[in-house]
């Protein structure tokens, strides 16, 4: 059976436990606010500007150089797979969407189907 002062117990608990949980929520917010990243301003867009009327004649292909940087890590990746030093005789970029369907088509035989 409960008592009187068993209820003016729990109701005191009661009003304890309201009065933390709003001085953790003022906390919270202001530590939200402290840690919220500034917001951001976007630039005005620029005037649209018609484009040139398309050429007859296709534009050269420019083929883009790779940094000797570049080539030294190739090197140094290749020699780490091989676990011998290798000479890279050619590096071209290739622009497609092999390698992109590669990952996915490996993602998605990794989930099993019962």
């Amino acid at each position: 059976m409960t008592t009187e002062s068993d209820v003016m117990e729990t109701t005191a608990l009661i009003e304890e436990l309201r009065s933390q949980i709003a001085d953790l929520s003022a906390r919270l917010q202001k530590l939200e606010a402290a840690t919220a990243p500034p917001p951001q301003v976007l630039p005005t867009p620029a005037p649209v500007v018609a484009a040139p009327a398309p050429q007859a004649e296709a534009p050269p292909v420019v083929e883009e150089e790779i940094s000797e940087e570049i080539l030294l890590v190739i090197a140094a990746a290749v020699a780490a797979y091989l676990g011998e030093r290798a000479h890279v005789r050619q590096v071209r970029l290739i622009r497609t969407g092999a390698w992109a369907q590669e990952g996915r088509v490996s993602i998605q035989a990794s989930h099993r189907l019962h």
